[in-house]
């Protein structure tokens, strides 16, 4: 007898099959869960993704309003800047790093007649200026112009910056002048007093020959004392005109050895008669000075006559005149082994009609002073009792 399965199998179904389908829906329906979890997953992830780019939206938004608002105030920046470039009574030019022009204001363009961009600045320099009487003062046409040139570290270039000094060049003429002026006002009576002397001792001696008792010898030297006071007077007056006129520059570039070597040969022969040693140490490498050669020449011949009268008389006098250049300055040293002198009177050298000698018209340091000073330069004195003396003129030597 043949007892049934446990498991009823439908009729034209296999048996393999009736055992599968079990297992396939246990596969089907993990499955599912899986694609309803990815769904899931999925449905989140995309929330979050549209949360972040709703941000991010926002974010972009405010970078581009930010963005937006700095261009705006970068572009009025832009505009004042252009319209103070436009405004401004310096001139501005810019140049990239091959010298040539990138930008220019209308003040530039007016100072140089005209400037194109990407012209050349080399050229338009040796077209428009004219080197003037002070380093870095140039002229162009009518006007005076101040050059100064700063570089553009961060791109390159260079921004030239030209400045009109005309009406400031006239107005420090016209001071100068002032000042001159009031000076002689102040030195007329101490004038008066220095020619009254020699004058009154001039008209003595002519008087003196006037008598034909004198004999002709005497007649002779009474002559020669007339005409020395009267020449006295006249280096007075020619002082007193130097001093009142000032110093005018001429445009003469010579080289500081051979002024050394110019002042070497006037005042060798003063020295040797004196029998005061006198040396002269050049180091000034090549230096060139520009103004007017004769009149420098002149006021440190009054320097070392000056160191002449100091160590006249003394054992073993000896003057230094020497020159170095640092950097851009030259510096021209007297020096002299006399017995020097106290703070109260170095503070007082270079007043017009102070001296410390009777027969000193006290004006050589003074006028000597004026020519230094027209030239751009100085002069100091350094001094102590029983130390001698040392005056340093320092003029401007620019570099080759």
């Amino acid at each position: 007898m043949v007892l049934p399965s446990d498991t009823a199998k439908p009729p034209g179904v296999p048996a393999s099959a009736a055992q599968v389908a079990p297992e396939e829906a246990l596969r089907l329906t993990e499955a599912f869960r899986m694609f309803s979890q990815a769904s899931e997953e999925l449905s989140g992830a995309y929330s979050e993704l549209q949360v972040q780019v709703a941000r991010l939206t926002e974010q972009l938004a405010a970078a581009n309003g930010a963005l937006r608002q700095q261009y705006q105030e970068k572009a009025a920046l832009t505009e004042r800047l252009s319209l103070l470039l436009d405004a401004l009574p310096a001139g501005v030019v810019v140049l990239d790093d091959v010298g040539n022009v990138v930008q220019t204001n209308p003040a530039a363009s007016d100072f140089l007649g005209g400037v194109d961009v990407d012209a050349g600045w080399a050229a338009i320099y040796a077209e428009a200026l004219t080197p003037g009487d002070t380093p870095g003062e140039f002229i162009a046409g009518e006007r005076r112009l101040a050059v100064d040139v700063t570089p553009l570290d961060s791109a390159g270039g260079r921004i030239v910056l030209l400045h009109d000094i005309t009406e400031a060049q006239q107005l420090k003429t016209q001071a100068a002048r002032t000042q001159r002026l009031a000076a002689m006002g102040e030195m007329a009576a101490q004038l008066a007093h220095q020619l009254r002397t020699p004058l009154t001792a001039a008209l003595l001696y002519a008087g003196n020959l006037e008598s034909a008792e004198i004999p002709a010898h005497s007649r002779a030297s009474i002559a020669g004392k007339t005409v020395a006071q009267l020449k006295h007077i006249e280096h007075l007056i020619q002082d007193m005109l130097l001093f009142a006129r000032g110093e005018v520059l001429g445009r003469e570039r010579f080289a500081v050895s051979d002024l050394l070597a110019e002042l070497a040969r006037n005042f060798e022969p003063l020295a040797l008669s004196a029998r005061a040693g006198f040396v002269v140490a050049d180091h000034s490498d090549g230096g060139l000075l520009t103004g007017t050669r004769k009149s420098l020449v002149s006021a440190l011949t009054s320097l070392l006559e000056n160191a002449l009268q100091a160590v006249d008389g003394r054992p073993a006098g000896r003057i230094e005149l020497s020159a170095r250049c640092e950097e851009e300055t030259l510096q021209l040293a007297v020096t002299d082994n006399g017995p020097g002198m106290d703070a109260a009177t170095a503070a007082r050298l270079f007043e017009p009609f102070f001296t410390t000698r009777s027969n000193g018209t006290g004006l050589g340091l003074a006028i000597a002073r004026g020519v230094v000073r027209a030239h751009g330069g100085g002069i100091d004195v350094v001094s102590n009792p029983g130390a001698g003396a040392r005056f340093i003129v320092s003029l401007p030597c620019p570099k080759n």
